[in-house]
């Protein structure tokens, strides 16, 4: 259901890239439409979570070409970024596996600071793996060397300026994020990346992550807000920004810590196991989410 963005997307890529592939779950507005008038390629997969649609298109799609770059609906390609893809892959060491690339994060269409600004989009297919690691948040990992490129993604999902929208969005990935924590506070889910300050992008989140963790609930949203809008010069974008950081910092963040307390008081008194808590959040092994190409190619 990506018609507000996939036009976008597309368009930044049309033109510039001959072999488009769109994994589409099932929509029913005009996706398909504006997918079969830009991609090369459509195909259908049951949707379970964001990891496993890309798990999915890594190991199933038959794209012609190794090097693949990974765009979700809401985000385009700037003309600065296609050159430095462009350089990097007739120039890239042969031990280079794969490329961070800059994101610029839009909130009802003008653009908010503070957030994540690196991640891995440009990469060797055969040696790309998803991390599993996190139930909300998703990562594309590779092995050896990984460059950066000039240039950015710019993410501006049109869907949220619709605030009830946006809304029970985030409260789907509160639920989610909260059994996250708890399930690594009793042992159950631990991380796959090595965190580390002074690491790549990946390293340094997942050790900002873990610092998270042990900070008192209830009381680290309104730290972190301070830490977005302040020493990550939120400010600087006015009435817009304010907006997006009490939102997305703070009270966001305020129904996480409420969520986890709940499942944590739910465990300690022996209601919920955390054995149940694990398994319904388990995804489905592959060869369960294989589906069919529904859908005809171009």
């Amino acid at each position: 259901m990506e018609e507000l963005n996939l036009e976008t997307c597309l368009g930044s890529i049309s033109g510039w890239c001959d072999d488009i592939h769109v994994l589409d779950s099932g929509s029913t507005d005009r996706t398909l439409d504006i997918a079969n008038r830009h991609a090369h390629h459509t195909h259908f997969h049951p949707y379970v979570d964001h990891a496993s649609q890309i798990d999915y298109a890594i190991r199933s799609l038959p794209f012609r070409f190794e090097w693949l770059l990974l765009l979700d609906a809401d985000r385009t390609v700037t003309e600065d970024l296609k050159a430095g893809i462009e350089s990097a892959l007739m120039h890239h060491r042969s031990d280079e596996n794969g490329f961070y690339v800059a994101h610029r994060n839009l909130f009802r269409g003008r653009r908010v600071r503070g957030l994540n600004s690196w991640r891995l989009v440009l990469f060797r297919r055969s040696l790309a793996r998803v991390d599993d690691s996190e139930l909300v948040d998703c990562r594309v990992r590779t092995p050896g060397v990984v460059g950066y490129l000039r240039g950015a993604i710019v993410e501006y999902n049109r869907k949220e300026n619709d605030i009830d929208f946006w809304i029970d969005k985030h409260q789907r990935f509160a639920s989610r994020l909260a059994a996250e924590e708890v399930l690594r506070r009793v042992g159950r889910l631990r991380w796959s990346v090595k965190p580390r300050l002074f690491g790549n992008p990946d390293e340094r989140i997942v050790w900002l992550k873990s610092r998270w963790l042990s900070m008192p609930l209830l009381v680290r949203p309104f730290l972190y807000f301070g830490y977005r809008f302040f020493l990550r010069f939120g400010f600087m974008d006015g009435v817009n920004g304010l907006t997006f950081h009490i939102l997305q910092a703070l009270w966001f963040r305020l129904i996480v810590d409420v969520k986890v307390m709940e499942l944590l008081r739910r465990i300690h008194s022996g209601e919920l196991l955390p054995e149940d808590l694990a398994n319904s959040y388990r995804r489905p092994k592959q060869a369960d989410l294989s589906g069919q190409d529904a859908l005809p190619a171009r």
